[in-house]
């Protein structure tokens, strides 16, 4: 293991106690921290089994000639001679209309590269980022998030909630205005020349080489970073300083990346800020979605209507659940979670779709992915509250398993009789709330 990790460690722990006492300061001296120490550490903090980049380079490769590959890569670094490669871009599915989301894909060596200045960037802007702030922040979650809108909601008996949905923030935002806020806070030249390189550096799609002159690739270890540090000064510290001290009432910003919430107590602070935001994001080059942008009555007693109606909506979506007022078992008003449709929808089907792709291999190998898939969905979606979306999960994915065997071959019957059986053999993971909240409060 190269260097002195303890001086290293000490190094970095003197910025980040600095950078508590000073958070004004701009930092004009890092690149001293970018050691082959940092590398080392960056390295085994980036997953080995990712897909490549362009180049083709796999975790694998690169550890072959690990020192060798570590020394270049940080002569490069420093100075100047490194050339960020291209994104290698690919789409995913965003939902179930046939939408996708473009993700980019570095090179592994990138990939690691981002990783070390991420390490030297994040003690920097952790003292800055607000409460308010969940998304890519370490000891930080979105079940972290959920819990404090829940929270919130609950404190202030509901009130206004503005939904508010940027229109493709990571492909849009601003080169300049993200190179004007980096500098409130770091002036290091070696740092911000590699910022700019990666920021520049071309998008590979289908064959054609392209530069773009605005945004970010989501999939790049260092965006989530960049869009917090924008979105920081952009909003957070807008109706910190600048909003919340001109409302009547109370505010509340809970937000995750790119996505965000705002709760209000009155309805003319609400409508006074839905009116501003379009033109402090114009300002920085973002742009606020008129269609999925809503102000939401968010009150205990408000009947719940579809997403789609006409009328006033009384619920709204954040991070995949749908949340709106119901009663508790003691009939008292409460806020409840329940999975989103569109997110329940993408899941059966994505499940469906894995059991006719793969209802030719055994048995055993079925059972194991699909646990493992089931697990996965109760982890994030198992929240108190939820059971009737984690049930219906349930139910999908066993009859998408059913319908798939049973195909297989057609000459053998496989019904339901069949299909218990084998259950008993190969269960299925029944449906848990994995963030339960009696569970926790029962912990010593």
């Amino acid at each position: 293991m190269p260097g002195n990790s303890e001086n290293t460690l000490t190094q970095h722990q003197r910025i980040a106690e600095l950078a508590k006492q000073r958070p004004e300061m701009a930092f004009t001296s890092l690149n001293h921290l970018l050691d082959l120490r940092t590398l080392w550490d960056a390295f085994h903090k980036t997953p080995m089994k990712k897909a490549p980049g362009v180049d083709g380079q796999t975790a694998a490769d690169y550890e072959e000639d690990l020192m060798g590959n570590l020394k270049s890569l940080l002569e490069r670094a420093k100075s100047g001679t490194y050339r960020a490669p291209p994104v290698r871009r690919v789409h995913i599915p965003k939902g179930t209309g046939g939408e996708t989301r473009p993700i980019g894909i570095p090179t592994f060596e990138d990939k690691v590269l981002q990783r070390a200045v991420v390490m030297i960037l994040e003690p920097l802007y952790e003292p800055l980022f607000h409460e308010g702030s969940y998304g890519f922040r370490p000891k930080r979650s979105a079940h972290q998030a959920l819990e404090s809108l829940w929270r919130q909601t609950m404190a202030t008996r509901g009130g206004w909630i503005l939904d508010v949905d940027i229109r493709k923030f990571f492909d849009t935002l601003d080169h300049g205005h993200l190179r004007e806020l980096l500098q409130h806070r770091v002036s290091d030249g070696v740092l911000l020349r590699l910022i700019g390189k990666w920021l520049n550096a071309g998008v590979l799609e289908d064959g054609n080489l392209s530069y773009p002159d605005e945004g970010t690739p989501q999939g790049g270890v260092i965006s989530p970073l960049l869009a917090n540090i924008y979105l920081h000064y952009v909003l957070d510290t807008w109706i910190e300083q600048d909003v919340k001290p001109r409302l009547r009432g109370r505010v509340f910003l809970i937000r995750y990346a790119d996505d965000f919430v705002l709760g209000f107590t009155c309805e003319e602070d609400a409508r006074r800020v839905l009116e501003l935001l379009p033109k402090r994001f114009g300002k920085y080059g973002l742009t606020i979605h008129p269609d999925k942008t809503r102000l939401v009555r968010f009150r205990p007693g408000a009947k719940a209507r579809g997403r789609h109606s006409t009328d006033e909506p009384h619920t709204f979506d954040f991070l995949g659940f749908t949340h709106h007022w119901g009663l508790s078992r003691k009939g008292r008003p409460v806020v409840k979670r329940q999975t989103a449709s569109n997110r329940l929808t993408r899941a059966i089907t994505t499940i469906a779709d894995w059991c006719r792709r793969n209802r030719h291999k055994p048995l055993s190998e079925q059972h194991t992915t699909l646990k493992r898939k089931l697990q996965g969905h109760y982890t994030y979606y198992g929240i108190t509250g939820n059971s009737a979306s984690l049930s219906k999960f349930y139910h999908f994915a066993t009859r998408a398993w059913k319908k798939w065997l049973s195909r297989r071959n057609r000459e053998r019957r496989w019904n339901w009789d069949c299909h218990r059986r084998m259950m008993e053999r190969y269960p299925l993971p029944l449906p848990i709330a994995v963030h339960s909240v009696l569970r926790h409060s029962a912990k010593p």
